[in-house]
């Protein structure tokens, strides 16, 4: 049995909110067993290493609901706005986040968060030359949101500590460090 035999044959929405559907999606496996799954229909997502020198990179501390605590993680957001490319929304998210601009932006990797149950692809940017800019907020939690340096040497302690426990932060901060030699 391979995976590329599965099929997809069709899905009904159950839940539509102002970020994601969840649908119940039917699939047909390659013995001919007929099974569903509940999907959760997401976007897509850019996330962004500012770095303000080679071993330097700008982090965000925010409020995430689905936690109900403050993290320590890169700028990042979904890809919202129809027809932008994810390079436009992870320059947009830098702006809005960090008040910075970048004068390169270099894709580091596409991947899914959740594979399991939500269809959620993000887009890694390694965004360099940063000039600042008014920073443009615009939820209430970026309204709240700190800014931090944090070195790429420090990345093993910060997770240890639990400092960082953002899996796309983590991700990010570890191709930048590897990619900058740390």
């Amino acid at each position: 049995m391979s995976a590329g035999d599965f099929r997809a044959v069709g899905e009904d929405e159950v839940y539509r909110g102002s970020l994601v559907r969840l649908a119940r999606a039917r699939f047909t496996a390659p013995d001919g067993t007929a099974f569903e799954r509940d999907v959760v229909r997401h976007p897509g997502a850019v996330v962004v290493v500012p770095l303000v020198d080679p071993g330097t990179a700008l982090l965000v501390r925010q409020f995430r609901a689905a936690t109900g605590t403050e993290m320590l993680e890169l700028p990042a957001g979904k890809r919202d706005v129809a027809g932008e490319p994810p390079e436009g929304t992870a320059g947009r998210e830098l702006v809005e986040e960090v008040g910075r601009r970048p004068a390169s932006l270099e894709l580091l990797a596409e991947f899914y968060n959740s594979p399991g149950f939500c269809d959620e692809r993000t887009w890694l940017y390694l965004a360099t030359g940063l000039c600042e800019v008014p920073a443009d907020r615009q939820g209430v939690e970026e309204q709240a949101m700190s800014i931090h340096e944090v070195r790429l040497a420090d990345l093993d302690e910060l997770v240890a500590a639990r400092e960082i426990v953002d899996a796309k932060t983590i991700v990010g901060l570890c191709l930048a460090a590897r990619r900058a030699g740390s």
